[in-house]
């Protein structure tokens, strides 16, 4: 599919032998945010951690148009994926400024972007990442992918545990980077799905059952809470 930026093709993947994703197939536009949706534990982070080659897995996957399921995770985001893990995973003992530093790939960093995005993050540029706030961290976690210049950005819970403000922070923030690349989001708050996402992919079981509008998805409260379990 020319027209995509990220394809996926029966994409299964295993954790210490147990399979997690089970011949998953999707492609992603090359603009704007794509939600990943599903209850828990149907394979949501599995699929991220299987497009990056993170755990065990088998299937095609392609980054503009060119196959990467058989590089190791490192060529993979060298090819320009960006990834914001679930549970943050700063350097608790490095500053701020030492995690962004750490993520940069190239000469040209988009420390523009980042002082736009996450102003807190300037002012705290000397602070150990391991002080902050669980909000601010993941700011930290945002900011170290966004720094480089990405063809898509993997996401994976960015607002879990998070303040209502924070919350919407951090949508503001996926939103401005959804301007210039595009996002696959796994995210459980269908509030913030509403506001970013323009497709949306539901995993049931470890294989996708909807692929398709994210508005029609939500605004059909019997189709949500038949898909996702809630209204």
């Amino acid at each position: 599919m020319t027209d995509s930026i990220l394809t996926v093709s029966n994409l299964s993947a295993s954790i210490d032998g147990q399979q997690v994703v089970e011949s998953v197939s999707f492609a992603m536009r090359p603009v704007g945010v794509t939600a990943l949706l599903g209850r828990n534990g149907v394979g949501k982070t599995s699929t991220l951690r299987a497009i990056l080659g993170l755990i065990e897995r088998s299937g095609d996957v392609t980054i503009a148009g060119e196959r990467v399921d058989r590089e190791p995770t490192h060529r993979i985001v060298q090819r320009g994926v960006g990834y914001v893990p679930e549970d943050r995973e700063v350097f608790a003992s490095l500053t701020v400024a030492e995690n962004l530093r750490l993520a940069e790939r190239d000469s040209s960093p988009n420390r523009e972007l980042i002082a736009e995005l996450f102003p807190d993050l300037t002012q705290r540029a000397g602070q150990l990442a391991g002080t902050l706030s669980g909000g601010q961290q993941q700011m930290v976690s945002l900011a170290r992918a966004l720094v480089n210049d990405n063809r898509v950005l993997l996401v994976d819970e960015p607002t879990k545990g998070l303040a209502p403000l924070i919350v919407m922070d951090v949508a503001r923030a996926l939103a401005r980077a959804a301007e210039t690349v595009p996002v696959l989001l796994v995210e459980q708050n269908l509030q913030v799905v509403r506001m970013l996402a323009e497709k949306a992919i539901v995993l049931e079981g470890g294989r996708v059952v909807y692929d398709g509008s994210a508005d029609y998805l939500l605004g059909n409260e019997a189709l949500t809470k038949e898909l996702l379990g809630v209204a």
